[in-house]
């Protein structure tokens, strides 16, 4: 305890970390106090969402920079990054055309790989928030000896589909439901859509639906429950986007995750009303500081399981893991701004949102 007050009293350490990868480097920030117990790397949400958590959406709740902050506090370590084809990492970006999910995994793993380097850690462990929960899952498929365990925050549980068809059943007008769902039966099943209606350009126009196929598969809860690493699961209660019954998706497919409920914390995990103008009206406020105990929560999760993925190895090794930790402690630039739409501003917020409806994390 000694040893990590003084080197809290030190301060953290911001730096700029670059990513070698093709086409061009990925971007984001280490922020490290001294002798860090942990690193962590924050995967961002959907949309042209940075590093902080901000987007030119209307979105500058600074999320990540706060939680990263929160962390650092607890000793800590992070790396926040710009996605492929955002903000520092653009010139990473491919052609929408060209874009998959599993380009933002494998970012994932190269990201985790490297925090662990950079901070001379074994691992690192992912923290996903919205779709960077679903990034974080499937980082993971197949065992990543580079990933200490898993915090998925305000992430969904059931596959986007499920959650697409719940969001465009509530804010697309009567006549555009009919060809809307039998869009997305088409990319469901692997197939493109050659003539979208106009008015559904924004979600299902050709050169996006390569990434809709390759994204609408996922089955949050099937990745979870094939994972046998420590999780963390915390929702708030007042979340716009994505609902208390996604967490409680992600709980029962791992007895063993953590389940962390937040009363009054929203999507972008501050505190806030049910009323959908003051809820959103947070999205805009980075001086508002995260709802109480998410930061606390997170940090305590990862430092107490600290120790096991130490031995993590040998457990899997043997088999006894599973029994061992029965206790539970465990696209383009424009295809990007569409899919804020949904994911931070949701469906109804205003009279223009059914012009550019987007899928969600």
């Amino acid at each position: 305890m000694l040893s990590l007050a003084l080197a809290l009293l030190a301060g953290p350490v911001s730096s700029e970390v670059t990513l070698p990868a093709q086409p061009a480097p990925l971007h984001g920030t280490l922020l490290a106090p001294d002798s860090p117990a942990a690193v962590a790397v924050i995967l961002p949400g959907s949309g042209p969402t940075d590093r902080d958590g901000n987007s030119p959406m209307g979105v500058s709740a600074s999320t990540y920079r706060l939680l990263a902050e929160g962390l650092a506090a607890q000793g800590i370590a992070t790396v926040r990054i710009d996605k492929r084809g955002i903000a520092a990492s653009a010139a990473a970006g491919p052609a929408e055309a060209d874009l998959r999910f599993d380009a933002y995994v494998a970012d994932a793993r190269a990201w985790a790989a490297e925090a662990a380097r950079r901070t001379d850690k074994p691992c690192a462990w992912l923290i996903g928030h919205s779709e960077g929960a679903l990034v974080a899952l499937k980082a993971v498929e197949g065992g990543d000896d580079k990933v200490c365990g898993l915090v998925l925050l305000s992430g969904a549980g059931r596959p986007a589909g499920v959650v697409l068809r719940e969001q465009l059943e509530k804010g697309l007008p009567e006549p555009l439901k009919a060809p809307a769902f039998a869009a997305l039966a088409e990319l469901e099943a692997g197939r493109t859509v050659a003539d979208p209606p106009p008015a559904l350009a924004a979600l299902f126009r050709p050169s996006v639906q390569p990434y809709l196929i390759s994204w609408l598969p996922l089955d949050p809860a099937a990745l979870l429950a094939a994972y046998d690493g420590p999780v963390f699961i915390g929702q708030g209660t007042t979340d716009l986007q994505v609902g208390i019954a996604d967490a409680q998706a992600l709980a029962a497919a791992d007895p063993r995750a953590t389940l962390k409920l937040w009363d009054g914390v929203n999507h972008v995990l501050k505190t806030a009303p049910a009323a959908r103008a003051a809820n959103l009206a947070t999205y805009a406020d980075p001086a508002l500081p995260l709802a109480p105990g998410v930061a606390a929560d997170v940090g305590a999760f990862i430092r107490a399981n600290g120790a096991e993925n130490l031995i993590l190895d040998s457990y899997r090794l043997d088999g006894l893991y599973k029994n061992h930790f029965s206790t539970g402690n465990r696209l383009s630039s424009s295809f990007n701004r569409e899919v804020q739409n949904l994911e931070e501003a949701p469906v109804g917020a205003s009279s223009t949102r059914t012009s550019s409806l987007t899928p969600h994390p």
